[in-house]
């Protein structure tokens, strides 16, 4: 069935495929062999993210849960199950011993994944909390919601520090550049723009669309932004001027997710097509 989002092995060639056929499925990217599989959730995968030194899995689903998995004893070891409906994404801070998750339920939480217990709540957004990422090397957790606003929290506190208006639909995806003074966003008209964090500023606006843009990436150079259209295409932009740099066909439908490799010398699509792709 169809591959929701990806996501990329802090150290290895290897990465995770997230699909609506309820399973995770890692792969090692050079040669696409597959690797392991994660069965267990009862509803469709929506994201996941590797833990820091990739020894642990997080993987978000609609059947409400946030499941963490162990590649040493190869099965779960966690679920974590507050949400009251779908869990979209989940993000593993970098220290290592908490994760965040984002829900349709119109929040987001942070859990201690050593006890199991959430010890967080972000209350603020009026909708579908549809991505949740970190700021790099901070407390930050920056959300994208389908109330058209994008959000920083501070997790010691639970409260918003800032917020980004700006989008007209619903916002899909966010990330942040390695510095994270750079934040890249999307939306459902297929708009994708580029915040300053420090200011709070937007820097660039660039239409993706007409079509929904699903996902979007920023490079490690922090000047290229990659967008996943719903028009079965990715479109690669500059961060800086907003041009259009490439057009990218090859999936059947829409393409859900898009991610850059750890070396920068790849792009990674998932697809509604049931595969993911890699791109040069």
């Amino acid at each position: 069935m169809p591959i929701s989002s990806l996501a990329v092995h802090p150290t290895r060639p290897i990465l995770v495929s997230c699909s609506d056929d309820r399973s995770w499925k890692m792969w090692h990217v050079t040669s696409g062999e597959l690797i392991m599989t994660g069965d267990g959730h009862k509803d469709w995968v929506a994201g996941a993210d590797f833990h820091p030194r990739g020894t642990h899995l997080a993987s978000a689903s609609g059947d409400m849960t946030v499941k963490i998995w162990d590649f040493e004893k190869q099965r779960c070891v966690l679920t974590l199950a507050k949400h009251a409906q779908a869990v979209w994404s989940v993000a593993f801070h970098h220290t290592g011993n908490a994760v965040a998750s984002s829900s349709l339920d119109h929040s987001s939480r942070l859990w201690d994944i050593t006890t199991g217990k959430c010890r967080q709540v972000f209350k603020g957004h009026v909708d579908s909390v549809n991505e949740c990422c970190w700021q790099p090397f901070t407390s930050n957790l920056c959300t994208a919601s389908s109330d058209k606003t994008v959000s920083i929290w501070d997790a010691r506190s639970g409260l918003c520090a800032q917020t980004f208006y700006g989008h007209q639909n619903s916002c899909n995806d966010v990330a942040f550049s390695l510095s994270g003074s750079t934040l890249v966003s999307c939306d459902a008209d297929g708009i994708a723009k580029v915040w300053d964090t420090r200011m709070v500023a937007e820097v660039a606006s660039f239409d993706a669309g007409p079509h929904p843009a699903n996902g979007v990436s920023i490079d490690r150079s922090a000047e290229v932004v990659a967008v996943a259209c719903d028009d079965a295409k990715m479109r690669l932009f500059s961060a800086v001027t907003g041009e259009l740099l490439s057009e990218c066909s090859g999936h059947e439908e829409p393409v859900q997710d898009v991610l850059f490799d750890n070396t920068g010398e790849m792009i990674i699509t998932a697809g509604s097509d049931n595969t993911f792709r890699i791109w040069n």
